[in-house]
């Protein structure tokens, strides 16, 4: 069990964005969605949907302070209702608990690159790397998390080949953007990971920063 923990370790520490709603319910358990806003050092806040069970849930409603600390993991599920598969990134609560500490966002994983990466550039003109990392979890599942890398460690990044192993870390991210439909634009999220350093483990290869 401890080497899947350690292949997905979050630690968010950050604010309650609205209340708690009822996300589904596994084996008995009800689960409940609850969006943590962490402010970055630049000012700009991220929503992260942190989800957790009913019996904590009920833990917090005795406990106050100004933050919530959440430990845990970052998981993946393809949501197939609807039109086409979406991939749903939530933060997995371990633990969870009221705390005061500054915000905090820091996630490190160790997985497999799964798909070829994708070097491009912003309308700005910076360079960023595009990669999915798929992360093995218990029971033979695995999450898909997409990740993305700046600058130089774009540049390092694109030259990976499928299947190297990889150890990164950094913080996940809420980005906005707009989406076509039928109805007109829709206003959407994305979630991911944005990567501060890489280092593949598969082979005598230094860390990238």
């Amino acid at each position: 069990m401890e080497e899947f923990l350690t292949n997905n370790e979050l630690l968010l520490i950050g604010t309650m964005a609205a209340a708690p709603r009822l996300s589904h319910e596994s084996r008995g358990t009800r689960f409940y969605l609850m969006p943590l806003a962490i402010q970055r050092l630049s000012g700009a806040v991220d929503e992260i949907p942190v989800l957790l069970r009913e019996g904590q849930l009920r833990a917090l409603e005795t406990q106050e302070a100004d933050k919530l600390r959440v430990q845990g993991e970052l998981r993946s599920f393809n949501n197939r209702r609807g039109e086409g598969a979406k991939l749903v990134i939530t933060a997995y609560a371990r633990s969870i608990g009221f705390c005061n500490e500054p915000d905090n966002n820091r996630l490190t994983l160790r997985g497999s690159l799964c798909k070829n990466p994708n070097l491009r550039c912003t309308p700005m003109g910076r360079e960023v790397c595009d990669l999915m990392l798929a992360v093995r979890r218990r029971y033979a599942r695995s999450d898909y998390l997409p990740c993305i890398c700046w600058g130089s460690l774009a540049r390092e990044a694109a030259a990976l080949p499928v299947g190297a192993k990889l150890s990164l870390s950094g913080r996940v991210q809420s980005r906005p953007y707009i989406k076509m439909t039928e109805d007109g634009p829709v206003e959407k999220i994305a979630y991911e990971v944005s990567a501060s350093a890489l280092e593949r483990i598969d082979a005598e290869t230094p860390a990238f920063t």
